[in-house]
C-alpha cells in the first residue's frame, strides 16, 4: 500500500471516528427548540416553559400515542412504504376497546343493543380489561396483515393500499356505533391511561409502554435477522430477493406489526380518555410520519433509526406545547406543523442527492 493510500486510509478513519450519531443532531434541534420557547414564554408571557411539571407531563403524554404510531411507521417507511391508515385504526380499535370495557350500568353500552345482544356478546359487560386490550390488538394485527397482504400479493403501492384502508377503517368506525361515543368504562380499563407518581412527578403509564415498545423495535431493528431483512428490502429490493429474501412475506410481516403499535395506540387513548370516540385519531397518520421524518427516517427507504423517531415524536410535541404555550392558535400551528415536515422531507431529499453525487 502506498503513503498516500495510507494516508487517505487513515483519513477516512478519522472522518469516521469524528462523525456523530445522527441522534446527536437531531437532540441538538430538540434542545434548540426548547430554548427558543423558554426565551419566548419569559418575553411573550413572563413565565417559563421549562421549569412546570403540570406542562412537561403533557407533553410526554400527548407525544406517548403518536410515539407507539410512529414506531410502527418507522419500520414501514424503512422498507420504503408509507402506511396512511394508522390514524383511522386508532379510531376504531379505540371504539371497539373501549365498547369490551363497558360497565353494566350504562344503558347505552354497545353489547347491551338488541343488534349484539343476540350474537351473546352481553357477558363482555363488567369483564376483565385483558379482553378489551386483546380484541384492540388483534384487531390492529388484523388490519395490518390486510395492508401487508394487499401490497405484497396483489402489487397495489402502498399509498393507495393503505389510502383506501385509512377511508374503510374510518367508516367503520363510524357504522360501529353509528358515530356515537362510546362511554362509561370499567376501572380497570381506564387505570392504563392514568399516571403514577415517580419523585412527585406524575408519568403517564402510557409514556412507560411507549418507551419498552421503542426499546423492543430498536433491538429487533439492530440485532435480529427481522432487522436486516427490512434495512435490506428499503435499501435494494432487487439485492434483497436475489439474496433469498422472501420479501412479500418480510412486507406483510412489517405491516403487522405498525397494525399492531396502531392497535395498542388505539386501546391506551380509548384508556386514556376514557371512552371511545369515531374522530379519534383524525391526522395522527401524518403526526406519525412526521415524527419518523423529523427523526432521520428516510422516505427513500433503507435508512432510520428507531431512536430518531422517538426524538422526532418529541420534538413534535415540544412545538405543539409551546405554541399553546404561547397562546398561538391552532390554525397557525397547524400551518407550522406542515413547514416543519416539508421542511424534514426537504432535507431528506438534499441528503440523498448528495449521497447519489458521493
Amino acid at each position: 500500500m502506498s503513503t498516500n493510500e495510507l494516508g487517505s486510509t487513515s483519513m477516512t478513519g478519522l472522518k469516521k471516528v469524528r462523525r456523530l450519531p445522527a441522534e446527536v443532531s437531531i437532540l441538538g434541534v430538540l434542545f434548540g427548540i426548547a430554548i427558543v420557547f423558554e426565551i419566548l414564554g419569559w418575553y411573550v408571557v413572563g413565565e417559563s416553559f421549562l421549569a412546570n411539571k403540570q406542562r412537561l407531563s403533557i407533553i410526554v403524554l400527548q407525544v406517548a400515542v403518536i410515539g407507539i404510531i410512529a414506531v410502527g411507521v418507522t419500520q414501514v417507511i424503512i422498507t420504503g412504504g408509507v402506511d396512511l391508515s394508522s390514524g383511522s385504526m386508532v379510531g376504531f380499535i379505540a371504539m371497539v376497546a373501549a365498547s369490551f370495557a363497558q360497565t353494566a350500568i350504562n344503558s347505552r353500552a354497545v353489547f347491551l343493543q338488541p343488534e349484539w345482544s343476540q350474537f351473546g356478546l352481553s357477558w363482555f359487560i363488567d369483564s376483565s380489561p385483558l379482553w378489551a386490550i386483546g380484541a384492540g390488538l388483534l384487531l390492529g394485527l388484523l388490519l395490518g396483515f390486510v395492508n401487508g397482504f394487499i401490497i405484497a400479493r396483489t402489487g397495489i403501492p402502498p399509498f393507495i393500499a393503505t389510502l383506501g384502508m385509512m377511508v374503510s377503517v374510518r367508516g367503520l368506525a363510524k357504522w360501529y356505533t353509528e358515530g356515537q361515543p362510546v362511554a362509561l368504562l370499567n376501572a380497570d380499563f381506564t387505570w392504563l391511561g392514568q399516571s403514577f407518581d415517580l419523585w412527585g412527578f406524575p408519568v403517564p403509564r402510557t409514556v412507560i409502554i411507549f418507551f419498552i415498545v421503542a426499546i423492543i423495535c430498536h433491538v429487533a431493528l439492530s440485532y435480529t435477522r427481522y432487522g436486516k431483512f427490512t434495512y435490506a428490502i428499503g435499501a435494494n429490493p432487487l439485492a434483497a430477493r436475489v439474496s433469498g429474501i422472501d420479501i412479500g412475506k418480510h412486507l406483510i410481516k412489517v405491516y403487522a406489526v405498525a397494525g399492531l403499535l396502531s392497535g395498542l395506540a388505539g386501546v391506551m387513548l380509548a384508556a386514556r380518555a376514557q371512552s371511545g370516540q369515531p374522530n379519534m385519531g383524525v391526522a395522527f397518520e401524518l403526526d406519525a410520519i412526521a415524527a419518523t421524518v423529523i427523526g432521520g427516517t428516510s422516505l427513500a427507504g433503507g435508512v432510520g433509526r428507531i431512536t430518531g423517531t422517538v426524538i422526532g415524536t418529541i420534538i413534535l410535541g415540544v412545538v405543539t406545547s409551546g405554541f399553546t404555550f404561547l397562546k398561538v392558535g391552532a390554525y397557525y400551528q397547524e400551518i407550522v406543523k406542515g413547514l416543519i415536515i416539508v421542511t424534514a422531507v426537504a432535507i431528506d431529499v438534499y441528503r440523498q442527492k448528495r449521497k447519489g453525487r458521493a
